[in-house]
């Protein structure tokens, strides 16, 4: 990113400090497709994996089930259903999007050949991902979501797809995608990627897999122990979500944020009201039940030290609510 931030022509330019810039950024586009298994393919860059959705599935009638992101969701019509361990049939691949892996539950799926798109956003750089081996025509990605820079994404297509730009202008990105790119935050994607897809293949996420799972068994063994959501199904290595009825999930956010612990809800507010997870909801939980959702998640350098200490403030509180209601 610092070399990036020392170059000071347009990728598109033709003169020498544009020719320059623009092997940099088809040398980051290279490196990406390599982390991705998409040598071959074509790698948009866009400003967020929202606007890579956006240009795939903009007025193409697709289908999706509410497990989905609300980023694909907005696009699609939410036909499809999930069963209750979140995972998803799909009929008429060619016209459906089906992810990866769920953003709150971590559940995994098995992506269909000739899916018309997949939203690979919260698995890339946690699992392993061969796109050109795998189902979907095109996919989504972030940087961030892999230790990259914010506001940088990708929409990976098999060549020969034929998608109009959402936004026009001077036809960068092979047509695909207007305005000057963020070069900075392409060199950070990169990098990011390279990383993570060593650190799938060194086996670290394995390690992660198992601090979450003694984490959710530290949960289980407690007076009032959560419901485990996709437990016994395939899941993202780092993720925990989990139900305690009758316990809000933004009210656990606040009280474990207090204890110093950052977790994230099942619900959401916006605008001033409380959003039920539709994730949850897709799944079968009862609309109370679905507002009583957390989501727990591990990283590369969480320790059992970390994840014992978190059982043990969160079950305190879980009996201590458990006491008063009694």
């Amino acid at each position: 990113m610092a070399e990036a931030e020392d170059m000071v022509g347009n990728p598109s330019s033709v003169h020498a400090e544009g020719r320059r810039a623009k092997a940099f950024l088809e040398g980051c586009r290279a490196r990406l497709a390599e982390a991705l298994g998409a040598s071959g393919a074509e790698i948009v860059f866009t400003g967020s994996a929202t606007e890579a959705a956006a240009m795939a599935l903009a007025g193409r009638g697709v289908v999706c089930s509410g497990v989905e992101h609300d980023a694909v969701a907005s696009w699609c019509d939410v036909a499809l259903t999930a069963n209750a361990g979140g995972q998803v049939f799909v009929p008429e691949p060619g016209f459906a999007t089906l992810q990866l892996a769920n953003s709150e539950t971590g559940v995994m799926q098995d992506v269909p050949e000739g899916l018309w798109m997949s939203d690979f956003t919260q698995g890339f750089g946690k699992v392993a991902v061969d796109f050109l081996r795998s189902g979907p025509l095109m996919a989504i990605v972030s940087a961030h979501k892999l230790g990259g820079p914010k506001g940088v994404g990708a929409l990976v297509m098999r060549r020969g797809i034929d998608l109009d730009p959402v936004l026009k202008g001077g036809g960068q990105e092979m047509g695909r995608r207007a305005g000057t790119e963020n070069l900075i935050g392409i060199a950070g994607f990169a990098a990011a990627a390279e990383a993570a897809a060593q650190d799938v293949i060194r086996g670290r996420w394995d390690a992660v897999e198992e601090t979450r799972d003694l984490l959710e068994a530290a949960l289980v063994a407690g007076p009032k122990p959560p419901i485990l959501v996709g437990k016994g199904g395939r899941r993202l290595p780092n993720t925990s979500c989990f139900v305690s009825p009758g316990w809000k999930g933004e009210t656990q956010v606040m009280q474990m944020d207090l204890a110093g612990f950052a977790i994230s809800a099942g619900s959401a507010c916006s605008s001033g009201k409380v959003k039920v997870s539709p994730v949850l909801r897709a799944m079968g939980f009862e609309e109370a039940e679905a507002g009583c959702g957390v989501r727990v998640s591990l990283g590369l350098e969480t320790t059992a030290e970390d994840v014992l200490r978190f059982a043990e403030v969160w079950t305190a509180r879980a009996k201590k609510r458990q006491d008063k209601a009694a």
